[in-house]
């Protein structure tokens, strides 16, 4: 393989790097995204908890848009346990999924950043190559 031939590779896979870093910020992103959401629910669970049955309320429903309601029965929650199937639950059962389901997600976000450093480190070496190849050619 002549340098050229060998440069031109090198700065395939960097580019080929460079994508897949992209992805993984994107995947991160929507794993924090997630995270953020389970978050807020919390929050709005646990305060829930500490109102009385049949208080007036205003409930959060997304987009920094409220709705008045009437909570009547705040000691448990509908819950997705998954595959669209939801139950009721006591609100510390609630809690406990969320956060069992946000360690899940930092554990995946533990490895999206494991997976990205190693590649940056593999487009560091790579990078390090093409340069030497360039140095070389002149």
């Amino acid at each position: 393989m002549t340098k050229d031939e060998e440069l031109a590779k090198q700065m395939a896979l960097i580019e080929q790097y460079k994508e897949q870093l992209s992805q993984l910020e994107t995947q991160y992103s929507y794993v924090q995204a997630a995270i953020n959401e389970y978050t807020k629910a919390r929050m709005t669970v646990e305060q829930l908890n500490k109102i009385e049955d049949g208080s007036d309320i205003l409930l959060p429903i997304g987009g920094s848009t409220f709705i008045d309601a009437n909570a009547k029965k705040t000691s448990n929650v509908l819950f997705d346990v998954g595959a669209g199937i939801v139950l009721e639950k006591s609100v510390e059962e609630v809690i406990k999924k969320i956060d069992e389901r946000v360690n899940s997600l930092q554990r995946t976000q533990e490895r999206i950043s494991s997976t990205a450093q190693q590649i940056q480190d593999e487009a560091a070496e790579t990078s390090a190559k093409a340069q030497k190849l360039m140095g070389e050619g002149k």
